[in-house]
């Protein structure tokens, strides 16, 4: 996997709707382009390891508001909504008129909200989604995450130590794929950086707004015009096998599905090689 300080190299901060935000903008001459956009609670950096394998693209990243090398606001009243506006401006400024989008967990939600906007300055030609909650039913939150999200939330955030995250993190993983030590201690560090470490109270509220905007944001796959794919790892306890078979259920049978036994919720870490092939796969579908 690229080490942090070289994949620092390739981006830098820029002002995105009055926010310093972390972006990476690579391969610029590409004819086409892939938009990647992370989850919680984690950065951009998730996406080193299938980085390489999608360089005939050009490549555009962001750290959300609150996340990784971003700024991190507090107090502040995260949400989607905001977040969908950062990556719109962020793709406009870049001056990308057209993309692929690859998403993974809480940025399935964020592109989720801009699949359901109309007038967004670029046109999306197909979404790929790793494991993420597509519908609030079928998210089965992990216990710190329903006491964060609760009014003890801001106490549960000061007690949680290093060793209460790593143990959450590792939680989600396959069996065969947990993440190792100085893995585990990177995340946490840019967790903390810039005063990060507000972040699991005041952004878990993303679990509200996927409520509250349900089927706004299932009509928006529903009525997408795109290809839509979906890479799950099944393994996984929050998004994994359930929340497929739900999507079958809802919508029918995505344009293009890869499941992973053994994986867990975060198959572009786990199995990267597997990832890029298939994603790859998937847009050498694309007409």
């Amino acid at each position: 996997m690229m080490e942090l300080s070289t994949w620092s190299q390739l981006g830098g901060v820029e002002m995105i709707k009055g926010r310093e935000i972390w972006v990476t903008d690579v391969n610029r001459k590409k004819r086409q382009t892939i938009l990647l956009v992370h989850g919680f609670p984690t950065f951009s950096y998730d996406w080193a390891p299938i980085w390489e394998a999608l360089s005939n693209y050009r490549l555009l990243a962001v750290d959300m508001l609150g996340f990784g090398l971003s700024e991190k606001p507090y107090p502040h009243k995260y949400s989607i909504h905001e977040q969908a506006d950062i990556v719109c401006a962020a793709v406009v400024k870049a001056g990308i008129k057209n993309c692929h989008i690859l998403a993974h967990d809480y940025g399935d939600t964020v592109v989720q909200e801009i699949m359901a906007r109309g007038d967004l300055g670029f046109e999306i030609s197909s979404v790929c989604f790793l494991n993420g909650g597509l519908f609030p039913e079928t998210h089965q939150a992990l216990r710190i995450q329903k006491l964060l999200l609760s009014p003890l939330g801001p106490l549960i955030n000061k007690l949680t130590t290093k060793g209460r995250f790593d143990t959450s993190f590792w939680s989600v993983f396959g069996p065969d794929t947990k993440p190792s030590g100085a893995e585990l201690a990177l995340y946490w560090e840019i967790i903390n950086s810039g005063g990060g470490r507000h972040m699991f109270h005041s952004l878990i509220t993303y679990m509200r707004d996927r409520r509250k905007n349900r089927e706004r944001w299932i009509d928006a796959i529903g009525n997408f015009e795109g290809r839509v794919a979906l890479i799950n790892g099944s393994y996984d306890p929050v998004s994994g096998a359930h929340m497929v078979a739900r999507y079958k259920e809802l919508l029918g049978a995505p344009d293009f599905l890869r499941e992973y036994d053994n994986i867990g919720h975060y198959p572009q870490l786990e199995a990267p090689d597997r990832v890029a092939n298939d994603y790859l796969s998937f847009l050498g579908g694309q007409s």
